[in-house]
């Protein structure tokens, strides 16, 4: 039974600090230790079993996943992806508009009035990653391979990230990332579906030059933030449960949609080349 959000604690998390800010910027990718309140996690892993079973297995296939298939193309391998509530609800809520006050601090993007420009909400996401050992109707149990996020999401500009949010401690073993720092300024990679047999490390060996992190291990509270230029990665879950996690994805205010197809939203009444936008993508600093 998810918590009654009136109970939880008024601040779902601490505001990110200046040496945070630099350390995505320098690297591209930050580890934010104890920045979500525990509580606040609890109650989001018990909605997250209840969309998706204790097995992490038992939600419905989505119609774009099976789309996908049918058409011979890969499912996703490295993790059960299940679409958040977003800013409706009353759990998560709290939570994505603190976060984007933390997120207007990362993008460190002036404006010309001297306010910053804001962040945008543009997905949510539960992501476990399924144990390698067990067959799975989603799939989602195998190693996450070396990709870039940026073409994933049809935005026209830099600045998007991802907050990877643990909702359980967990570590290497359980199949968490590691990031090649300094990536984010290597431009865009392309789409990771593109690769072929291999990922990112091998059509583009020259990030093999550059210091790779260790993979993360994760105490409640803990998460990481990463650009969508960072490489990054991650190792099949070789526990024998759900490592189970949520992600958060902000756009800076004034990216656009740049008309490409996308399965992440309905672009059906959007135009190509406008801002994100309306109460799909709000704003959420």
């Amino acid at each position: 039974m998810t918590a009654n959000p009136t109970v939880l604690p008024s601040k779902p998390c601490r505001r990110v600090t200046d040496e945070e800010i630099e350390h995505l910027h320098e690297f591209g990718w930050v580890k934010l230790t104890r920045f979500v309140d525990p509580e606040r996690l609890r109650s989001m892993l018990d909605l997250a079993r209840e969309k998706m079973g204790e097995d992490a297995d038992s939600n419905p296939i989505s119609p774009v996943l099976t789309a996908a298939v049918d058409e011979g193309k890969p499912g996703l391998g490295y993790f059960n992806a299940q679409r958040g509530a977003g800013i409706s609800d009353p759990v998560l809520r709290p939570l994505i508009f603190e976060v984007g006050r933390s997120a207007k601090l990362l993008q460190r993007r002036a404006s010309a009035d001297g306010s910053g420009v804001d962040a945008r909400y543009y997905s949510d996401f539960f992501v476990p990653k399924l144990p390698s050992g067990k067959a799975s109707r989603h799939g989602g149990n195998g190693p996450t391979a070396y990709h870039q996020d940026f073409i994933t999401f049809a935005a026209d500009r830099s600045g998007g990230m991802t907050f990877w949010i643990p909702l359980e401690p967990c570590g290497p073993a359980a199949g968490t990332m590691s990031f090649v720092s300094g990536s984010h300024r290597e431009g865009v990679l392309g789409d990771y579906t593109c690769y072929g047999d291999g990922d990112a490390l091998d059509v583009f060996p020259e990030l093999r030059q550059l210091d790779m992190s260790d993979r993360m291990t994760y105490e409640l509270g803990d998460i990481t933030v990463h650009t969508h230029l960072t490489i990054h990665g991650a190792g099949p879950n070789l526990t024998d449960h759900p490592r189970w996690a949520y992600i958060l994805v902000t756009q800076p205010a004034d990216a656009c949609w740049n008309g490409s197809p996308c399965p992440n939203f309905d672009h059906s009444a959007m135009t190509p080349w406008q801002q994100f936008g309306g109460d799909r993508f709000p704003i959420i600093s």
